[in-house]
């Protein structure tokens, strides 16, 4: 039988260079987090797991409007930064058959559904400890006894090796939305911007 893979989304953050919660912000028919949730559903992950925090009732509302699925946990540390969200989203996804887990920030909401099928592939192939989609020197966003003090980007930069990046033609997965300039860009470019669904040779 497969390992299961579930899926985290980081969106408990206060979006401050935002100003407004990204998990809400449209994207075509969508927002930044139901169009995430969609394309791992579309990967064929099956349990997605969203940690909230700052305007958590807000972004779960919102959300439960999509009629999508996925499962919500509250980070009520959220102010000590992404790795505090995720231990809280590894304590909830963590079960029997679970072998490793798939994370994405919500302010990278472009990435494909070939991408995540891609990051399962390469995990499968190579059991690496992180796997992540490279272009030349960009890299995609991809333990619990870490110290929240140290952050997240050591951590995965520290475990990263060369049989867990493969190249990947997806630009949605480099591109993270953090200022309102680079919302506009984005919503402008919509919907030119490419399907995303190649993966490099």
């Amino acid at each position: 039988m497969a390992s299961m893979i579930p899926g985290l989304v980081l969106a408990a953050g206060r979006s401050s260079r935002m100003g407004r919660a990204k998990a809400l912000l449209p994207l075509g028919e969508d927002t930044f987090l139901t169009r995430i949730v969609r394309t791992y559903l579309d990967a064929g992950v099956d349990d997605v797991v969203v940690v909230v925090g700052h305007e958590s009732e807000a972004i779960i509302r919102a959300f439960a409007a999509s009629g999508l699925p996925a499962r919500f946990t509250l980070n009520p540390e959220y102010d000590r930064g992404q790795l505090s969200s995720l231990v809280a989203g590894l304590g909830v996804v963590d079960r029997p058959g679970v072998t490793s887990v798939l994370v994405t920030l919500v302010d990278v909401p472009l990435f494909s559904a070939a991408t995540v099928r891609a990051v399962v592939d390469c995990y499968r192939r190579t059991g690496a400890a992180i796997v992540r989609p490279t272009s030349g020197s960009r890299h995609g966003h991809p333990l619990r006894a870490a110290d929240p003090a140290v952050g997240l980007k050591p951590i995965v930069r520290a475990h990263a090796t060369a049989a867990g990046d493969f190249p990947i033609g997806d630009e949605g997965a480099y591109l993270d939305i953090d200022t309102p300039d680079e919302y506009e860009r984005v919503v402008r470019a919509w919907p030119r911007l490419p399907a995303t669904d190649g993966v490099s040779d």
